[in-house]
């Protein structure tokens, strides 16, 4: 038995920061911003939303699409960093909300590779039967979390969600995964505080309570990385480059997804893009940026996907999909 993507879904904020409002925040300009990045705008939210606000809404979108309803869920795991509450973890919050009880609902932490993580998860669940309808969401609040007064981080982040539902088949939809993590990386991209290291209302109490990203080294970690890893997820099923019909990438930064589809010899037409629209949400990157390609025409039935990320830890992560 195997899994395969019955249904994607997206939710996006209302609220929208564009590079001209940040030019009247901080000391950047739009064009610094768009060559060094891509981005062009994020999406920010609400002051009552919450990350599981967001994943609802993009879980409702993808069960629409799949055709089932909270009956037919029997499995939830969410890729996020940044959580409503230490616990209930936002698995067990989405459950609630959707009216779904006693299936397994956990969330993963693994940075921006979260919505990898979890889905390689599902998959393995769907694949030996012990599922038969999985939910796997990656949404973030990243601006709880972001410096706005910082230049170098702020431009970067926005908040969003997507969410995928897997079903059982007869033939591999998810082909392979391929997860990793090197943990000597860790003062490249961080925050630095979490309940048990440093107790008590610290975010937004501390000035140091926000991301901290040194942007060249994580820049040359990633693509060596990510072109490493792409070989491996390609090898590991005796695959050249011209089999990809389309590369998903996390969508962090412009320059990191043009080096990992040269290495790929994959024209930028290829590769999905959504990064100017939302700027970086971690986990919610991917699932998003598939839902659009699904959406608008470009990802059809049969079409062989690679997605990929990588994200603080450093965590990294890759499924290849026959969507």
């Amino acid at each position: 038995m195997y899994s395969r993507i019955a249904g994607t879904g997206r939710y996006l904020p209302e609220r929208i920061l564009t590079n001209q409002d940040l030019e009247k925040m901080v000391d950047t300009t739009d064009e610094w911003i768009r060559d060094r990045t891509g981005i062009e705008r994020r999406h920010i939210a609400a002051a009552t939303q919450t990350t599981a606000d967001l994943a609802e809404q993009a879980a409702r979108r993808a069960m629409e699409a799949a055709g089932v309803t909270p009956a037919d869920i029997d499995f939830i795991v969410v890729g996020t960093t940044t959580p409503d509450v230490v616990f209930p973890n936002v698995g067990c919050l989405l459950q609630e909300r959707l009216g779904i009880h006693g299936c397994a609902a956990f969330s993963v932490e693994a940075a921006c590779s979260g919505f990898i993580y979890a889905l390689s998860i599902a998959d393995r669940f769907v694949a030996t039967g012990q599922a038969r309808c999985a939910l796997v969401i990656g949404a973030e609040t990243l601006s709880r979390i972001t410096d706005w007064s910082d230049r170098t981080t702020c431009v970067l982040f926005g908040d969003g969600a997507g969410a995928v539902v897997l079903k059982p088949a007869d033939e591999p939809g998810i082909v392979s995964c391929h997860l990793g993590a090197d943990g000597r990386y860790k003062d490249l991209l961080y925050h630095p505080y979490g309940p048990s290291r440093c107790p008590g209302p610290v975010f937004g109490d501390d000035a140091g309570a926000f991301i901290h990203m040194k942007g060249n080294e994580v820049f040359k970690v990633a693509v060596k990385t990510l072109e490493g890893l792409v070989e491996e997820a390609l090898g590991a099923n005796n695959l050249e480059h011209a089999a990809i019909d389309w590369l998903i990438p996390h969508q962090a930064n412009l320059r990191i997804i043009q080096a990992t589809a040269r290495r790929l010899d994959m024209p930028m037409e290829r590769v999905v893009l959504t990064l100017q629209d939302h700027g970086n949400t971690s986990a919610a990157s991917i699932p998003m940026a598939l839902d659009v390609a699904v959406r608008d025409g470009r990802v059809k039935r049969g079409d062989l996907l690679l997605l990929e990320g990588f994200g603080g830890g450093f965590t990294w992560g890759a499924c290849l999909i026959r969507f």
